[in-house]
């Protein structure tokens, strides 16, 4: 099989890992930094190009997309998928997944746990949407920011409507949601591939963060997830249209609440945690999946 990869990192712990994996499985796997993707569009002959040189004879794609590039990742894995080729995620889901209000209201319509969000575009507001999430303290995230980066804890009233007369003054679109305070700077990470938890995590935040991102300073340990957490990480991923994503959770006194559902998980920190080979268990996905013209979506937005 041949797959592709758009990443533009190829060193990467979890890019090394996937190449590694699909290798070890006799397939050919070729990273292409997305950015140096081009798509020539004309009538009934969509094509991709890279660094001036026809993509053809892919079976699979991996899509790695960087979220600063995501509107132009996703534009060339829709090429991909209108020429037949499989796609891990396929380009609708990774953009809901993208959007954190998109994704929250979807989650929300099938009911699945979330935290208390309100959003609004006027800064006036911002008293009526802090006491709407049962606030202060409040979490007020940027709506495209990930890795931790763009999030605040607002502990007063007065702090959180500056931090949120501060974003919107700069045009920056926002969410407000509620302080889970019982769950104590930790989260849980499962990792979802094919419609199962293939390993899971609990993430604790440094000392003075309460943020529990890996790459800001926290630690992982392999944790065993209750059936309510597992079934909430496996409809989530259903309900955005995701084969492969981490599912993001605190554990809060009325259950689990779903805090993100990433699309492009990192493998170092969970395959560290658990001990388990989930590239393995990713290239082994696509060798039961990948089939052409198998994509739900043919590359509609």
């Amino acid at each position: 099989m041949k797959i592709a990869m758009l990443a533009r990192n190829p060193n990467l712990y979890s890019h090394q890992r996937l190449k590694e994996a699909a290798e070890e499985s006799g397939h050919t796997l070729d990273i292409l930094n997305t950015t140096r993707c081009t798509v020539h569009i004309a009538s009934h002959r969509p094509e991709v190009f890279y660094n001036g040189e026809p993509m053809v004879g892919y079976d699979a794609v991996i899509p790695r997309i960087g979220a600063s590039i995501t509107n132009y990742g996703l534009a060339i894995l829709r090429q991909f998928e209108m020429r037949g080729c499989w796609p891990l995620n396929e380009s609708v889901a990774i953009g809901r997944s993208r959007d954190k209000l998109r994704s929250m209201q979807i989650l929300a319509k099938h009911g699945l746990g979330l935290p208390l969000t309100a959003y609004a575009n006027d800064p006036k507001q911002a008293e009526e949407i802090i006491r709407a999430v049962k606030g202060p303290p409040v979490v007020i995230k940027l709506l495209e920011g990930t890795q931790g980066i763009g999030v605040v804890l607002a502990e007063t009233m007065s702090s959180a409507k500056s931090v949120i007369e501060a974003f919107r003054g700069a045009n920056v679109n926002i969410l407000v949601q509620e302080f889970i305070k019982e769950a104590g700077g930790t989260d849980i990470r499962a990792l979802v591939v094919g419609g199962k938890v293939v390993a899971a995590m609990k993430r604790t935040g440094a000392a003075d963060d309460f943020r529990s991102n890996l790459h800001r300073g926290g630690s992982a340990q392999v944790i065993k997830i209750t059936p309510e957490e597992r079934s909430t990480a496996v409809r989530a991923a259903r309900r955005m249209g995701l084969n492969v994503c981490g599912v993001d959770m605190l554990r809060s006194n009325h259950g689990p609440v779903i805090m993100e559902v990433n699309s492009s998980p990192g493998l170092e920190g969970i395959e560290k945690a658990a001990g388990k080979d989930v590239a393995g268990m990713i290239v082994k996905f696509i060798e039961a999946n990948a089939k052409e013209g198998r994509t739900k979506t043919k590359g509609k937005g």
